[in-house]
């Protein structure tokens, strides 16, 4: 009957749609809605962070989103990152403390700046940036204070470095100092030099 043919096709698209948004339709990549929506998002946020990335690596490295490995696969969130100081493609898991530390620096601040641009007036005036100082070697130490540095000039940002690195003591002019007590709790002391 013509009402169970329209009741058929109704059902296939509708089982379609439903492989489609699960990743599980046949001769397609395997990749949920939820997953597609989270890489579409994570690209453009690596974009920005590649922005950052590029200044404080002096052009030597940028983030790209690992492609899915072949059709059975629920990735794509995975990132690896181009050299091009030596023209190699290879996961981030490869990089130093340092380079690591700078690589996760930039995707927090291209996130603040895709949060920013696309949440309709969210502003983020303050950042915390909380330890991996202690990582980085000289160059890098002066390329992410230069970044960072960037980020407060004209009044654009507040960023507070949480660290125990007594060289970034010289390098920041406006401290809150905590020291621990003997008798327990701490006290703070501020510093506006």
């Amino acid at each position: 009957s013509a009402a169970l043919t329209t009741a058929e096709e109704h059902l296939k698209t509708i089982q379609a749609l439903s492989k489609t948004a699960n990743g599980t339709l046949e001769g397609k990549e395997k990749i949920m809605l939820e997953t597609y929506v989270q890489m579409t998002l994570f690209d453009r946020i690596i974009r920005r962070a590649n922005v950052r990335l590029r200044i404080m690596s002096c052009g030597q490295y940028e983030l790209i989103r690992r492609a899915a490995s072949g059709m059975k696969s629920q990735s794509g969130l995975d990132l690896d990152v181009i050299d091009y100081y030596n023209g190699t493609s290879r996961s981030v898991n490869t990089l130093s403390g340092g380079e690591s530390f700078l690589a996760s620096l930039s995707l927090a601040l291209g996130l603040s700046d895709e949060i920013q641009d696309s949440a309709g007036g969210i502003q983020l005036d303050t950042m915390f940036v909380d330890e991996g100082f202690g990582s980085l070697d000289e160059e890098a130490l002066q390329q992410a204070m230069r970044a960072l540095q960037s980020l407060t000039d004209g009044g654009q940002r507040l960023v507070g470095i949480i660290s125990h690195v007594s060289d970034l003591k010289n390098r920041i002019s406006k401290q809150i100092i905590v020291t621990k007590d003997k008798a327990g709790g701490s006290s703070t002391r501020l510093v506006t030099e």
